[in-house]
């Protein structure tokens, strides 16, 4: 009898519209019901002959689970032959009503504190903002799933609404009930009713909010930047150091931080911390460009697909910086002391130059190995200060 359909079969296939959000959806907007019509698996004339008890008490358990047609109305279909006579088993489950869906899938009607009167709650809460009305309207099981949280999702939104542009963070959010963790927690949603993206910067970009600062890290030559006599690194934040002009002769941008901090710094000049493909966000300083027109602008990272990856990004904002230590040579001097890079890029990269382009496919067709890198922190330090000392 396990092929043959079962009331949780049926149950099931309903709860598949009550998930879709389509059943509150039509209830909520005072739709007719969308009958919902289930063929029933059942026993042949074969069956009947041969398992005939088997199948009767598979009609009888549907016309049980049906309530007496309050929670769906049965349809048979007459099966039999000459030997055996005609015999009406069950064919159809339909489910002609709202009430009877309620029934079948155990939601109380209206009753206080059921899914339908959470519903009707919700809804009423969102009747001010039609926007939020037809999120609610479009996405009725999200909202249900939130329904704890929707009067702190309520104020969440209208704050957002009429503090856009206004350049302040999220933490100075005073709207009752809602906190960071709030924003954190539902920004998918959020989002959606204010039509903007649901990423973290994406979301705080569109809405005018602040973000938290890119931080540059750099070291440089005492007295470069004003500072007292003795410091010589510091961390800046991007936008205020985009306004600020020193008078530098070099620059050096390094991927790795060990690396970073063990650079010499050049007389009138400085090294900033790369941090992987954040490198883009120190190659971005107007005051770089100068340096880098008259080939004092160097970029030192790891020999593999993504270190020349990072290299073209950094070409976007300081076309003519130079790369040091990311050569053939360098790569060859070093073979005892290659490891695997474990997801290459294959990406174009228009910026580099021919020698460095050649290195690259060298690197991504696997020339000298399956994902051969160099990380630059195992590159011999003497071998590090004479190509340096080369550059100058």
């Amino acid at each position: 009898m396990n092929e043959w359909t079962t009331p949780a079969d049926i149950e099931s296939k309903l709860r598949r519209r009550w998930v879709s959000g389509a059943l509150l959806r039509a209830y909520a907007l005072r739709e007719p019901f969308d009958a919902v019509d289930v063929p029933l698996r059942g026993p042949t004339a074969a069956d009947l002959a041969d398992r005939f008890d088997e199948a009767r008490r598979w009609a009888a358990a549907l016309e049980r689970a049906s309530g007496d047609g309050q929670r769906f109305r049965v349809v048979t279909r007459s099966v039999g032959g000459r030997h055996l006579g005609r015999t009406e088993i069950p064919s159809r489950a339909v489910v002609e009503s709202f009430e009877q869906a309620w029934r079948v899938l155990g939601i109380r009607g209206g009753a206080a504190g059921s899914e339908l009167a959470i519903f009707d709650g919700l809804l009423a809460a969102s009747r001010h903002v039609p926007a939020v009305r037809d999120w609610v309207l479009a996405h009725p099981i999200r909202a249900l799933e939130r329904a704890d949280d929707w009067n702190a999702i309520l104020a969440a939104r209208d704050w957002l609404e009429w503090n856009r542009g206004s350049g302040l963070y999220l933490r100075q959010v005073d709207a009752p009930g809602v906190d960071t963790k709030l924003f954190e927690r539902h920004r998918s949603v959020l989002a959606e009713m204010l039509n903007v993206p649901s990423s973290a910067a994406g979301f705080t970009n569109a809405l005018g909010f602040a973000l938290k600062p890119s931080l540059i890290r750099m070291r440089f030559d005492p007295g470069l930047f004003g500072m007292p006599a003795g410091i010589t690194e510091a961390e800046f934040r991007l936008d205020e150091l985009l306004g600020f002009e020193p008078d530098i002769s070099w620059a050096i941008i390094v991927e790795n931080e060990i690396s970073y901090l063990s650079a010499p710094v050049p007389p009138r000049g400085v090294v900033l911390y790369g941090k992987g493909y954040d490198a883009s966000q120190p190659a971005s300083l107007d005051w770089l460009r100068g340096a880098a027109v008259q080939g004092n602008a160097l970029y030192w990272g790891d020999i593999d697909t993504h270190g020349f990856a990072i290299l073209d990004r950094v070409r976007a904002h300081l076309p003519n910086v130079r790369s040091v230590l990311m050569d053939r040579e360098t790569l060859l001097k070093h073979r005892s002391r290659w490891g695997s890079e474990p997801t290459p890029t294959n990406t174009a990269l228009p910026r580099l130059t021919d020698d460095e382009s050649d290195l690259y496919a060298d690197l991504v067709t696997d020339r000298h190995g399956r994902g051969v890198r160099l990380e630059q922190e195992r590159v011999d330090w003497s071998w590090v200060e004479t190509r340096l000392a080369a550059t100058k």
